[in-house]
């Protein structure tokens, strides 16, 4: 049995396909999911690990893993943990996910962490879409490279980690297969959908956007502090972990905004 939470998520759903078309037996647990689990309700934890053996840990954006929840999960027999991370958490300062990765590598199982780069259906099925339909995204992050990965990809090797061996005490860095900045991601988006979006990639388009939806300016400035962190890095480098782990080829962003458009996502 593998417990997959967020099931009802952009990689929790994928991936609980994914595990049941292999024959795998899953227990899919959200708050409006098949079996009922919130993180705020710690009388829904229980039932949703128990009998199993590997489970999927997410947690949706700003909420914590609760390490009590992690050693109940340990407590009940799942001996093999794989944690939705992020890539760049250090230099972000994401104490979220820094203390998410510490409480698996200390939980007394087996334990594997996925650290992604940004998810290609940000633009599509997140935070990004409302922006991309009225026709403009801002995002202090300037023309730093980032490999955009697709959760369909995440998925696939959050499925091999958890169906197969030697992935115990792993991190993989899971991303696409080439770097692009914002703004060519933007324009790919643009181009297959045929719609005009403009990308302003400074502290100053991004403080202008975050003002008109209302967002307190303390909060924006700690949004820039991090993203500034993050410009500091540099460009992101491929890495070959989806091709390694899941036995594929990772999906190329131009490819994801194609079919990403021929299904109307950007349609409104």
């Amino acid at each position: 049995m593998i417990v997959v939470l967020g099931a009802t998520g952009t990689t929790g759903r994928r991936l609980t396909r994914r595990l049941r078309a292999a024959g795998a037996e899953v227990r899919a647990a959200s708050r409006h999911g098949e079996v009922r689990f919130d993180w705020s309700d710690p009388e829904t934890w229980q039932p949703a690990v128990a009998g199993a053996s590997g489970m999927y840990l997410m947690a949706p954006h700003e909420q914590p893993i609760d390490p009590a929840f992690v050693q109940l999960a340990v407590g009940q027999g799942v001996r093999h943990l794989v944690l939705l991370s992020s890539r760049g958490i250090e230099a972000m300062g994401d104490e979220r996910l820094l203390a998410a990765e510490h409480t698996v590598r200390e939980c007394g199982a087996d334990w594997t962490i996925l650290r992604p780069d940004w998810f290609n259906q940000n633009f599509d099925e997140g935070f990004f879409q409302p922006a991309i339909v009225a026709g403009g995204l801002a995002l202090p992050v300037g023309d730093a490279r980032q490999a955009f990965v697709d959760a369909d990809d995440i998925a696939a090797v959050a499925a091999a980690v958890l169906t197969g061996d030697g992935h115990a005490g792993r991190t993989y860095e899971v991303t696409g297969p080439r770097a692009l900045t914002f703004a060519e991601a933007v324009r790919a988006v643009a181009e297959a959908s045929g719609r005009p979006v403009r990308f302003g990639g400074t502290d100053d388009d991004y403080r202008a956007q975050q003002a008109a939806l209302g967002a307190p300016a303390e909060q924006t400035d700690a949004e820039i502090a991090a993203f500034t962190a993050l410009r500091l890095l540099g460009d992101q480098q491929p890495s070959d972990a989806v091709e390694q782990v899941a036995g594929r080829p990772p999906k190329d962003f131009t490819t994801y905004a194609t079919e990403a458009a021929a299904r109307g996502a950007w349609a409104g």
